[in-house]
């Protein structure tokens, strides 16, 4: 990776691929740790130490979704590594953006794709998209009704390449690559949530050989399975190398 040369000689990047993948493990543990323990003994005695990872990872979700949270980003991240670590990816899980939900990973081939990442399950459902309101919608399949899914992951997204461009120095990250760099935005949908399979056909977009949603709306977000993401990462990094 390109340093750039007034960064001070204590500049680390946040967490990122194998450290990170650590932490995840670690915040994993320790909540399946407290969520086991049912009387309060063992947290009365101080016999749970808290580790690094849990105060770094854990904290951005609430407390009842972070398990299930963590293990996605476990599986997600390891998946990832596995495939393309030896083609100099960058894989950033859980970085704060003010107020927001956290971008729950960060991808990163150096000047030559960013991807940001939002992984969303929401049970037995399917997501439908209104193109008259431009907004998401979640379908339970015992009902005909339609309920907006808020907040909206794909305003979400949109906010997230925005905090990129202000939060460079972070990623010791050029203005160059930060604003030209391709970028992809993508929601991941984990099962046995989905996503309609009835939207018109204009709305979906060829990814090497895969047709995928790609719904614009401040910017083009991609809509794909948790089972595609390997498949979609490898047809976007071999359309801009």
């Amino acid at each position: 990776m390109l340093i750039q040369k007034d960064l001070p000689s204590d500049f680390q990047l946040p967490p990122h691929n194998e450290a990170a993948l650590e932490m995840i493990r670690e915040a994993k543990d320790y909540e399946s740790a407290l969520a086991l323990a049912v009387s309060g003994t063992a947290l009365a005695t101080g016999s749970f130490i808290t580790p690094v990872g849990w105060a770094a990872f854990a904290l951005a979700y609430k407390p009842l979704v972070r398990i299930q949270k963590l293990a996605r980003l476990e599986k997600l991240t390891t998946s990832l590594l596995d495939e393309f670590k030896n083609q100099g990816i960058q894989v950033f899980p859980v970085l704060t953006i003010e107020d927001k939900n956290p971008i729950d990973l960060f991808v990163r081939f150096e000047r030559k794709i960013h991807l940001f990442i939002s992984i969303r399950s929401i049970g037995d459902k399917e997501i439908v998209y209104n193109e008259a309101r431009e907004v998401l919608q979640i379908k339970r399949k015992d009902k005909h009704g339609l309920k907006v899914w808020n907040p909206c992951p794909l305003l979400e997204l949109a906010d997230y390449e925005k905090w990129l461009s202000k939060n460079r120095d972070l990623f010791a990250m050029s203005s160059r690559e930060a604003t030209k760099t391709p970028s992809a935005k993508v929601l991941v949908l984990w099962p046995p949530t989905k996503a309609a399979i009835d939207h018109n056909s204009h709305l979906y977009s060829e990814v090497g050989s895969m047709k995928i949603l790609a719904l614009r709306r401040k910017g083009t977000a991609f809509i794909i399975q948790q089972e595609e993401v390997i498949e979609f990462v490898k047809a976007t990094l071999a359309k801009y190398s």
